[in-house]
């Protein structure tokens, strides 16, 4: 057995969750018995006639294995597995762990697993579940590469650059505004996909409830085509909330001065031709030094970007030059130009 939690019981997770359990039983079974639950059985016929789920049947497709389903209301056909629902929640959850993340939860619960199935005895057989499985192994399907489980929907994004999904927004390069593009959904993350090709991804946001308030997930790099035509959505543009810290830092100095939008502009952009991590290097060590400018960043990338040294070299300056003589201060030689013949002067 082994255990894995989701935030939701949708397609995505149950095909993540295929993916989990044959890396760690290492192969895929030539059978997999399943309860008519409605992410793999869209309709339950007469006798053994389903009608299965179009991207389950892709996912069996995939792994090449048997999908059974149990007949409604037979409980005795996987009593097996309620039992062991019930024993895991003794193990496991008795008592109740705490995690910091979903992700330290499953890790927690694989690596439980992998010891209770050494420490747990088989009940019909000498040893324990471990040595049975031992044997089993050998019988065991290679298992392909990861299934692309992923959900997709049709979205048309919006004029502000957002797509909508489960009551949460996400944004997408300005370029696709009011345009449809295909959103993949997995259980972790969203990818949007158009023209062929992936155009960004955002880590998943869940809401747990409808009480609580929708979140929009911003890439401030989608918005450079914007605040290049408008540098003053800079100031309080929401996406530009999340830029690195020393952007942030960056754009405190220039806003103060005129024309410093702009120059802000111009200086995020550079993110669109070169790496962002070189170009944050350039504009950090450019505030460091006390030079916040687009010229002297500028510099400072090309010199990183050619392997160039940044910091100029030490002189040694030589010691402070002292007059022999000093000069003293004497009009007298003023009145010498009154005595000129012929010259008028100002009285």
């Amino acid at each position: 057995f082994t255990l894995r939690a989701y935030l939701q019981q949708t397609h995505e997770m149950l095909f993540d969750a295929h993916n989990h359990a044959f890396r760690v039983f290492g192969g895929v079974p030539q059978r997999g018995i399943y309860d008519n639950m409605k992410t793999a059985v869209d309709k339950v016929g007469r006798g053994k006639q389903r009608q299965v789920n179009v991207r389950f049947t892709a996912m069996v497709s995939h792994f090449l294995f048997e999908a059974t389903f149990c007949n409604p209301a037979s409980g005795w056909e996987k009593g097996q597995i309620e039992k062991n629902v019930q024993d895991s929640r003794r193990r496991l959850w008795q008592p109740m762990p705490n995690f910091p993340s979903l992700e330290a939860l499953n890790d927690w619960l694989e690596s439980r697993c992998r010891e209770l199935w050494t420490l747990t005895a088989h009940g019909t057989r000498l040893g324990t579940i471990a040595d049975a499985f031992a044997e089993e192994v050998p019988y065991l399907m290679p298992a392909p590469r990861p299934f692309d489980g992923f959900v997709e929907y049709t979205k048309r994004v919006t004029p502000t650059c957002l797509v909508h999904l489960e009551r949460n927004r996400y944004s997408v390069p300005a370029s696709f505004a009011n345009r449809p593009v295909s959103l993949r959904v997995y259980p972790d993350r969203i990818v949007a996909v158009a023209e062929g090709q992936t155009i960004c991804e955002h880590a998943r946001v869940f809401a747990r409830s409808h009480d609580r308030q929708s979140e929009t997930v911003y890439d401030w790099r989608h918005y450079l085509a914007v605040v290049q035509r408008k540098p003053g959505a800079l100031r309080n543009g929401a996406p530009f909330a999340e830029m690195p810290a020393a952007f942030k830092s960056l754009q405190q100095h220039l806003l103060k001065t005129p024309g410093g939008d702009r120059e802000m502009v111009d200086i995020l952009a550079l993110v669109i031709q070169h790496d962002e991590k070189i170009v944050l290097t350039a504009v950090d060590m450019a505030c460091k030094a006390g030079v916040p400018t687009k010229t002297h960043i500028l510099n400072l990338l090309h010199r990183l970007i050619d392997g160039r040294p940044v910091t100029p070299p030490t002189i040694e300056a030589p010691q402070a030059l002292v007059l022999t003589t000093e000069p003293c201060a004497n009009v007298e030689r003023y009145d010498a130009l009154r005595r000129i013949g012929g010259a008028r002067h100002a009285s």
